[in-house]
Parts: structure tokens; C-alpha cells; sequence
């Protein structure tokens, strides 16, 4: 059977620092016709289940832990008996939305996990949140970002648990190494290729240090 990505936008608040803002994210649900996996369980873990059409849930993988990434992972988890994933950097920003609720296993970089058949790879990307990370699946040819990598540059660094020049070590040093053509899944938005978004990234580089 063949792997695939589906895309599904969910709708709710993102809170830190004190604000409340409306947003939009992707959930990105990857296998094939009898098992998948979750990349960010946002905001509906009803509409999530749904969209993946009675498939065997294998894990809830999470990019980073901002509330609007993991807010219906717990729910998705106890509806489907799927671990939720999490880099162990990101545990005091999970905290924050989940106190009485720990993700079920960590998140390393260099893990390997495969669903149907196809391998993504977990590369550490901090710099959004301490402990973000993407999924490199080079047999797709695509990188799940999170929101490390937007088309039009890096994500926000401008709230606490965030450094801007990590992210830019990270883009840098994880994600222009990749090929040209790999497309960039974002946790927010349209998608971009790793080549559109070289060029601009140099100037970002610049700025970082």
C-alpha cells in the first residue's frame, strides 16, 4: 500500500505569555490505508479520529509543545490508545497546558519511525521552543516542520522559551541540508520547498549573527 499525507485544518486559540490569539493549524496525518500517524493533534481530536477513517492510530507525534500543537492530544490518545510523542525539552511548555497528563515516550533526535512502510527521521530543531523538532521523510520527499520553517521564513521567537539565533542555527545546520525539492509541511499555512526558501533564508542567516 502506498504511504500518503493528508492535511487537515483545525481551528482555535493559541495562549502565552498572557495572549489569547485565533489561529489555524495543519494536522498532518501520514500512512497508508491501515495505519497512520498524527503530526500535531490541534484543537479537535473528533475531527482528527474522523480523518483517519478507522486507520490504526500509531503515535501523536508533536512538533513542539505551544498549547494550539497538543491541545486534543490527550483526547486523540484515550479515543484511539495511541501514545502521544514529545521532545523531553518541551515538557515545562506541555506542562502548561496538560499538568496532569505526561506524553507517553520521547521524542530523540535521529529517531527513526515508520508507518506503513516509510521511514521519518525526528531532527531537533530548537530555537521556536526548546524542544522542537521535524520529520524528515526522504522517501516522500518532505519535512514536517512544525513551526520551525514557514514559506517566508523561520518561525516566531519573539515569545519566552524561544531564541531567536537557535532557530537559525537550526534552519541552517537541519533543514537547508536537505534537497532543494524536499516540500516543507508547516504547522501553519501553505506549503514551501526547501529551495524556495533558501535564497531568503540567507538573509535571515545574516541576521542572526
Amino acid at each position: 500500500m502506498t504511504t500518503r499525507i493528508d492535511r487537515l485544518i483545525t481551528s482555535g486559540t493559541f495562549a502565552l505569555d498572557g495572549g489569547v490569539w485565533d489561529v489555524d493549524n495543519n494536522v498532518w496525518i501520514v500512512g497508508d490505508d491501515s495505519e497512520a500517524i498524527v503530526i500535531d493533534a490541534a484543537h479537535d481530536a473528533a475531527a482528527i479520529e474522523t480523518a483517519l477513517g478507522g486507520r490504526s492510530l500509531r503515535a501523536i507525534v508533536c512538533t513542539h509543545a505551544h498549547n494550539d500543537h497538543i491541545d486534543a492530544a490527550p483526547a486523540l490518545a484515550a479515543a484511539t490508545g495511541a501514545p502521544v510523542l514529545l521532545h523531553p525539552d518541551d515538557l515545562p511548555l506541555w506542562r502548561q497546558t496538560h499538568p496532569d497528563h505526561e506524553p507517553d515516550g520521547p521524542l530523540t533526535d535521529g529517531l527513526t519511525l515508520t508507518v506503513g512502510g516509510t521511514e521519518l527521521t525526528v531532527l531537533h530543531t530548537p530555537g521556536h521552543a526548546p524542544g522542537a523538532v521535524c520529520l524528515y521523510a526522504p522517501a516522500l520527499s518532505a519535512v514536517f516542520t512544525g513551526d520551525t520553517l514557514f514559506s517566508g521564513g523561520p518561525g516566531a521567537t519573539g515569545r519566552s522559551f524561544s531564541h531567536f539565533p537557535t532557530i537559525i542555527d537550526s534552519i541552517r545546520e537541519r533543514l537547508l541540508t536537505l534537497p532543494p525539492d524536499t516540500a516543507v509541511l508547516t504547522g501553519h499555512g501553505d506549503a514551501t520547498t526547501i529551495g524556495a526558501e533558501a535564497p531568503a533564508l540567507d538573509e535571515w542567516i545574516q541576521r542572526g549573527h
